[in-house]
């Protein structure tokens, strides 16, 4: 025993992982009633006194304060589903959960928990694989199968009613990005603009780009065609030493003087930029000194110049690769060649808002990036909007790339089940019944969604094994019609990487909790 180290401060083996899989289970089952498209969402209120409507899974847990080590990496792996696929980060939770009762019961048949781990591991690996054989092949721009996929996840989510509209939305700006077969998709090319007002149904695609502050109230024009745009990352604004300073003035004279300068100052850098052909300029956000002063947007505007100003730098990359411009960061660089173009540069108001957008339309070259612009009654349906469209585009990026679609409604589950199942039949020993064990965690998915739109749960279930058995591969629980159905027939499919991607990292985290056996509190 190490010098100093009392026994008590420790916890051993067998305690040490019931209480982590206890916490694990609790977490899991928190948020297992918010599962499938009637799964119940939550209302969570925020530190800051703020409130957030959800039923996605990985908004849920980090949004909840968890103080457990083991529960938190439950919260870590809904993070990671989210990361790796975009949707099923509540299945991947409940998933994991399941897998840690069964591996308990084995825990108190006396096999070794590392045992069990390398099993589930396999497990695992034999189900995906059973899934890949039954999976149905997509052409991954095919429009029609894309909306299917993506009205299955959205039937989940709280703007459910407004899947006609979304639906479309995700898939047009995830393949508007797919260019020379190329076949991997950055999210972070679609821009999503949230503007209280109106409703969800006003959402529209912007082939272009939509800042969310008007252009300057300064009497210049508020429409601009054919333009050409300037992106400045320097001041206009009088210029002032690199050290605090202070000018005294003595008389009016020197005053005069002094306003005179800046008044020329601005004048000329302002001619710098109209002499480039600008019409539409762009400011950068500056923290240093103020990045433009009324005298600059008065020039600007007698010579016709559309200004927006404060430019967030964060967003400056986004705009430049959108106008195919390039960013100026001093007047001697100002150049004819650095701008970008479009044919319509207007202010947009938006009606049941008090503010208005400048849109873009009419890019030259326009593909490598796309703008959705987000409409809401209120700040609670947008930003559940915007969660809710995100998860669509990466079912589309899914199968983008690995194109291949499951059948919804827990038939990928139950299939990985009947699979195990059938497998463990030739095995014997510690194998056969851990395999078995997986494929009755694997159910938990068809119970749950069973049980959240008040069916019966077994005798569902029951039925649903009975079709598989038959051979029906896309049998699944069809919620809406409480019947057991093909859900292929159905148009209710899901990416197999949504699927696969919750089997392998709830067996990961499962087997990285069965291995821990002790608990060190470093402080």
């Amino acid at each position: 025993m190490v010098s100093g180290e009392t026994y008590n401060e420790r916890s051993k083996g067998k305690d040490v992982r019931t209480s982590n899989i206890v916490a694990a289970k609790a977490l899991a089952n928190a948020i297992r009633t918010s599962l499938g498209p009637r799964g119940m969402d939550k209302l969570m209120q925020l530190e800051d006194g703020s409130v957030l409507i959800s039923n996605d899974g990985a908004t849920i847990l980090s949004k909840m304060n968890v103080l457990h080590p083991a529960a938190k990496m439950l919260v870590e792996l809904s993070q990671a589903q989210d990361v790796q696929a975009g949707d099923g980060t509540t299945t991947v939770v409940v998933l994991a959960g399941a897998l840690l009762d069964s591996a308990s019961v084995l825990l108190r048949k006396g096999l070794h928990p590392s045992a069990v781990a390398q099993y589930f591991l396999q497990a695992a690996e034999t189900a995906c694989d059973s899934l890949k054989k039954v999976a149905r092949l997509v052409v991954a721009d095919n429009r029609e199968q894309l909306l299917h996929a993506v009205e299955t996840c959205l039937s989940s989510k709280v703007v459910s009613q407004n899947t006609d509209l979304l639906a479309p939305i995700a898939v047009d700006s995830v393949l508007s990005l797919l260019a020379n077969n190329n076949r991997t998709v950055d999210l972070r090319d679609i821009r999503l603009v949230e503007q209280v007002g109106g409703t969800v149904d006003d959402t529209e695609l912007i082939r272009g780009l939509v800042l969310t502050k008007g252009s300057a109230k300064s009497g210049g024009p508020k429409r601009m065609e054919q333009a050409k745009i300037a992106l400045i990352q320097y001041c206009l604004s009088a210029p002032k030493t690199d050290m605090d300073n202070q000018v005294v003035v003595s008389d009016y004279a020197a005053m005069d003087r002094i306003l005179r300068e800046e008044r020329k100052y601005l004048l000329e850098q302002c001619k710098q930029i109209k002499k480039t052909g600008c019409n539409v300029l762009l400011i950068q956000k500056s923290i240093l000194r103020d990045a433009y002063n009324e005298l600059s947007l008065h020039f600007l505007a007698k010579m016709g110049i559309l200004v927006v100003t404060d430019i967030e730098r964060s967003d400056v990359d986004f705009i430049c690769r959108t106008l195919h411009c390039q960013p100026i960061a001093h007047p001697d660089q100002l150049d004819a060649n650095k701008l970008g173009h479009a044919e319509l540069v207007e202010d947009v108001y938006m009606e049941g808002g008090n503010n208005t957008v400048v849109q873009f339309t009419g890019i030259a070259n326009a593909g490598s990036t796309v703008t959705v612009l987000l409409r809401g009654s209120n700040d609670l349906v947008l930003a559940e909007a915007s969660r809710s469209l995100h998860d669509a585009q990466c079912v589309v990026r899914c199968l983008v790339q690995e194109p291949a679609l499951m059948a919804g409604g827990g038939a990928a589950e139950s299939q990985a089940a009947m699979a195990l199942r059938e497998h463990a039949r030739t095995l014997s020993g510690q194998d056969a019944y851990c395999l078995t064990a997986f494929a009755d965690a694997l159910e938990v998915i068809p119970y749950t969604l069973a049980e959240n739109a008040g069916q019966n749960a077994i005798q569902t279930v029951t039925e649903l094994r009975a079709q598989q058995a038959k051979g029906v591969v896309g049998a699944g629980i069809h919620v809406k019609t409480a019947q057991v159905e093909d859900m292929f027939a159905q148009n209710v499919v899901q990416p197999l990487m949504v699927t696969t991607s919750a089997i392998r990292l709830a067996t990961e985290t499962v087997a990285m909790i069965l291995k821990i056996d002790d608990l060190i509190v470093v402080r």
